[in-house]
């Protein structure tokens, strides 16, 4: 999926120091539920991180409506933040929040293992 160069230069307008934040748009709501706390890391604007932030986004939307911010992380800016959640492999997903932490590697386009990995569907059983 191409990305505009409008689009493109928007997510790095939102650069600060190497990690760029997303959240739901609109008024702030109040709190009824967890907030889901969910970092991206990254190496660089690469075809695979821009899906990977596309799908996660995506999900969000449908699945967390509005309960959720994303932190994205560029590791070629800033290396030294990888070892704060134990990153060796990009693009890597973190939910912080709610706990506990779980991490999903890869570019997210698979919807039903991303969904059980974060805990919001159950893992289909043997059969």
């Amino acid at each position: 999926m191409a990305t505009s160069k409008r689009s493109a230069r928007s997510k790095r307008s939102n650069t600060n120091n190497g990690t760029r934040a997303a959240s739901s748009a609109g008024p702030p709501r109040r709190r009824s539920k967890a907030l889901w706390e969910l970092r991206l890391y990254v190496a660089g604007m690469t075809p695979t991180s821009i899906r990977a932030f596309e799908n996660l986004k995506k999900i969000c939307e449908e699945h967390l409506h509005g309960l959720y911010s994303i932190q994205v992380i560029d590791l070629l800016e800033r290396p030294m933040l990888a070892g704060g959640d134990q990153i060796i492999a990009v693009p890597t997903l973190v939910r912080r929040l709610p706990t506990p932490v779980k991490k999903i590697i890869g570019d997210l386009s698979n919807t039903e293992r991303v969904l059980v990995g974060l805990d919001l569907r159950p893992a289909g059983g043997w059969h």
